[in-house]
């Protein structure tokens, strides 16, 4: 891997929580760190505090809400118009369960299911748009933040429109983050850019976990070391479709290591984002 201060790194969600922590982190090691947020007050917010806590000028903002996909669209053209290259993606963004008293069914711009928007498909077509920008300079890592909640998708209501539960939701979504990682690590490997995923700590100390949980059981900063070694870590130097337990490797639910279940869900978003992935036979 390139030394951290040479590179240029993508994370989205880093205005609060983990992803801001793993910004500032990354930021204080020389990267050229590139923010996203979807709220333009606290964006420059965030980057204003970054800049003064890391001492780092090299960072830039990028303004978008992920549960619209043209939105996302916008975002890899912004990324991709002033960084034809990009050594790291870091797919942070996302929402959680929901509040405790239990949230009704929430639907996307697109009208999908907005957990399943939201954590899955918008860093699906993100990550599509910007492998030009990650495959001009490898070696390069994109790296998804998943959970260890997982569910299994049920293909018959991937919109859990039969049947509905936040935080089931959330889970299946990161269940098929999972999936995506594993699918897109082989269709790129032997090609300098590696793809993992990870669970960076349980129930950490963020606004997401105390509205839908009430209490944590870890900290943002075991989160943020666990993510760090996705991203710094010389000892993961090729090393692809990877499923991290903080910072050791796991296994996911079952669904995730089933090719005709990954296929299924490969095809149906590519429809669903109106994406057209050319792959050699």
């Amino acid at each position: 891997m390139k030394p951290v201060e040479q590179q240029t790194i993508l994370v989205t969600g880093s205005t609060d929580g983990l992803g801001k922590r793993t910004a500032l982190a990354l930021a204080t090691q020389g990267a050229a760190v590139l923010l996203h947020g979807r709220d333009p007050q606290r964006l420059e917010a965030a980057r204003q505090e970054l800049q003064k806590a890391s001492g780092n000028q090299q960072l830039e903002t990028y303004l978008a809400d992920l549960s619209s996909l043209a939105a996302v669209r916008g975002l890899a053209q912004a990324v991709q118009a002033r960084h034809p290259r990009l050594d790291m993606l870091i797919n942070n963004a996302g929402i959680g369960g929901g509040p405790r008293s239990g949230a009704g069914r929430e639907v996307s711009a697109d009208g999908y299911e907005l957990r399943f928007a939201v954590n899955y498909l918008a860093p699906f077509l993100l990550t599509h748009l910007l492998l030009p920008c990650l495959l001009d300079t490898p070696p390069g890592r994109i790296i998804n933040v998943s959970s260890i909640g997982q569910n299994a998708l049920d293909f018959d209501d991937v919109m859990s429109e039969r049947h509905y539960d936040a935080l089931e939701a959330y889970r299946r979504s990161k269940l098929a983050q999972v999936m995506f990682t594993f699918d897109l690590a082989e269709e790129l490997r032997g090609k300098g850019v590696t793809v993992n995923c990870l669970h960076p700590a349980s129930l950490m100390n963020t606004k997401m976990v105390y509205e839908a949980f009430g209490y944590t059981q870890s900290t943002v900063e075991e989160g943020v070391g666990a993510l760090m070694y996705l991203a710094t870590s010389p000892e993961l130097d090729g090393v692809t479709g990877e499923y991290f337990d903080r910072q050791r490797p796991a296994r996911a639910d079952r669904q995730a290591y089933d090719l005709a279940a990954r296929r299924r869900l490969r095809q149906l978003s590519e429809q669903l984002a109106g994406l057209k992935v050319e792959r050699a036979s």
